[in-house]
């Protein structure tokens, strides 16, 4: 499928240590020498991208280029649901990568070099991916959320946390994460955790971290779901029980090369809906964003949102699928 008609882009300027802004200069002259020229908008604060997404589709606009990381698309696509013109499915999402960890494009082949990125919007190949909609507690007060790649819990949310304040304070770099992970690794503690899956209780332990992933990545490269499938309804579940931080030190590569179900500590569940509880509260994150803590419940959303995808992706999601059935 060729794209064609207007297109609206969603630049964040601080994305990457401001790659967001300084590149766009050039992002911008290799869409137009694609045939692409977008109006555009600068996001001007947190969640200024799930605003921008909903004007863009209210003043008629079904083809929208995220220029920014896993959070920008995550506002994104958080708009797309808040809107009531059209289905969300019915607005074409595409992604030029600017951000730090960029875990969404992984899933999906999206390369990082800008004109190889626009060449696969160009293209034009997409897919129906599914969504997932998590509720939580946020001040005592109950919210929900909507999800386009994998949700942390326990650990996981608790480096976000971590990582997220180093931000705020203006530290900058590819180390941030990695630091912030190492840092939790010395001072996290697993805690009492109950977890439903469609309705049975798969968990009754001590949880050092819950990873409920629609895809693949998470925090940079990490593996922890690595056999998540977008678009065939269920969750998988990563829980990782009670872990002291030599084992998780010693452990720590099976994170990132996808042998994480190897660790005799590690169980895999899939299912449509999940609902984790623990004593005391835990904290979760959501595409990288800190949200509210537990109870949480997540539901899935069947092949929700229409995404830019490269066209090897469509090739091994296909061959995966054969192997499967």
């Amino acid at each position: 499928m060729k794209t064609s008609g207007k297109w609206f882009a969603i630049v964040n300027p601080v994305a990457g240590s401001g790659k967001g802004l300084t590149d766009w200069p050039l992002i911008s002259k290799l869409l137009r020498d694609h045939g692409i020229v977008p109006e555009y908008a600068f996001t001007e604060r947190q969640y200024h991208a799930v605003e921008l997404a909903v004007e863009a589709v209210n003043k008629g606009f079904r083809q929208i280029i995220v220029v920014g990381g896993d959070g920008t698309i995550h506002e994104v696509v958080n708009g797309l649901f808040i809107q009531r013109e059209v289905a969300p499915r019915d607005v074409l999402l595409s992604v030029i990568a600017v951000g730090t960890g960029n875990d969404w494009i992984r899933m999906f082949g999206i390369p990082r070099k800008y004109s190889e990125a626009i060449r696969a919007i160009v293209q034009g190949h997409s897919f129906l991916q599914d969504v997932g909609v998590i509720t939580y507690q946020e001040a005592s007060v109950k919210q929900s959320r909507y999800m386009a790649n994998v949700a942390g819990v326990g650990f996981d949310a608790y480096v976000n946390r971590k990582y997220n304040h180093l931000k705020q304070e203006g530290k900058r770099g590819k180390w941030l994460y990695l630091w912030s992970t190492l840092k939790a690794i010395l001072r996290y503690n697993s805690t009492g955790v109950k977890v439903f899956v469609d309705g049975e209780m798969v968990v009754n332990d001590l949880v050092y971290s819950a990873t409920i992933g629609i895809g693949k990545y998470n925090g940079g490269g990490m593996l922890q779901t690595p056999d998540a499938i977008a678009d065939d309804g269920l969750f998988d579940l990563t829980v990782i029980r009670r872990m002291n931080p030599l084992q998780v030190l010693y452990h720590f590569k099976v994170l990132f090369n996808g042998r994480i179900y190897r660790l005799p500590s590690t169980s895999l569940n899939r299912g449509r809906k999940i609902r984790i509880e623990s004593s005391p509260e835990i904290a979760v994150e959501v595409d990288g964003e800190a949200l509210g803590y537990s109870p949480f419940e997540f539901e899935v959303i069947d092949r929700a949102i229409r995404v830019v995808v490269a066209e090897r992706f469509l090739q091994d999601n296909t061959d995966s699928k054969r192997a499967v059935s």
